[in-house]
């Protein structure tokens, strides 16, 4: 069996050097076992998904002495065009924000200049669609306290943590709209399908 790699979870200062630190890890290419990696395990790969990445960040609050909360943003059940997302919202004063691991220019960070978390979730709606245009975003998570659910074991766990994923997949959930309003959603213009196309390098 390979040596495993020591590695420690870096510490930073800010929100937004974690964001930074968050856009320089490749995005995962191997998505077998396990499904979703400790941070720890996905540092050490150097990759995570986008999932793994709102992981590291709330680790990386956690350590900094922070509130950390994940939010599932979540296409409609039966939608097999798009996947859902998961941020980590951190806060400054009663201002919300957002960390998030993506390699797509939309669904990006979020500036701490939010009056709630829902107010935060809806930034995501218009952003939110497929390479047809259509809008996709049918409802978000309430903020899911991961250190009063699961305590700090996740972060160096060298097991599957799929178990958090469906704790938060099956956490009280905000509807946005329903069927009728689904259908009346004008798709994004042309020239934002191609911006939603973009990607960095890696």
């Amino acid at each position: 069996m390979a040596k495993r790699v020591p590695v420690s979870l870096p510490r930073f200062s800010s929100p937004e050097k974690i964001q930074d630190f968050l856009n320089t890890l490749h995005r995962r290419k191997n998505r077998k076992n396990p499904i979703v990696r400790s941070p720890i395990a996905a540092l050490r790969a150097g990759e995570a998904s986008c999932m793994e990445g709102a992981l590291i960040a709330a680790a990386c609050l956690i350590q900094s002495g922070r509130q950390a909360f994940l939010l599932d943003l979540k296409v409609g059940e039966n939608d097999t065009t798009d996947v859902d997302h998961v941020v980590t919202l951190f806060t400054e004063g009663a201002r919300w924000g957002a960390l998030s691991k993506t390699s797509h220019a939309v669904l990006r960070y979020r500036e701490p200049v939010y009056a709630s978390a829902r107010e935060l979730a809806m930034s995501f709606f218009h952003e939110y669609f497929t390479h047809d245009g259509k809008k996709t975003l049918r409802s978000f998570s309430k903020p899911f306290d991961i250190k009063k659910k699961f305590g700090t074991e996740w972060i160096t766990s060298e097991h599957d943590l799929y178990e958090i994923a469906a704790a938060l997949d099956d956490s009280p959930h905000v509807s946005i709209l329903g069927t009728r309003g689904a259908a009346k959603l004008r798709r994004a213009d042309p020239i934002e399908i191609a911006a939603g196309k973009l990607q960095t390098p890696h």
